[in-house]
């Protein structure tokens, strides 16, 4: 049973599938497509929430700070190309999603696949 709860700040359902929740409608439709994709061939692989460091954890005037982090709504193996594909579902290209897109693409040289 799907289970949608409250919105959140721009405007996103979250949604609850069975065991697992999706930070909104848009990436549960997606994954229930990426998930047909696997099942037919065309794609391998398939997981959620992928995470990558972009920068470890350090101390600044002596004080822990978390390592900074990009998850990935998706990632998986595309069975055409071979390459393998980081996708976020966005409905809003935030200032620090821009910033985590462009580290990602200078540390990892990964380009992220953007769907709504």
């Amino acid at each position: 049973m799907i289970k949608p709860s409250r919105r959140s700040k721009y405007k996103n359902i979250k949604v609850v599938d069975g065991d697992q929740k999706f930070d909104s409608a848009a990436e549960h439709r997606r994954y229930k497509w990426l998930a047909l994709l696997e099942k037919s061939g065309h794609i391998q692989n398939l997981t959620r929430q992928v995470t990558f460091v972009l920068a470890p954890k350090v101390l600044i005037h002596g004080i822990a700070k978390r390592s900074l982090i990009y998850r990935a709504d998706f990632g998986y193996l595309d069975v055409a190309t071979g390459k393998q594909v980081v996708e976020d579902v966005k409905g809003t290209l935030t200032a620090v999603y821009k910033m985590k897109r462009h580290l990602m693409k200078s540390i990892y040289g990964i380009d992220i696949l953007e769907t709504k």
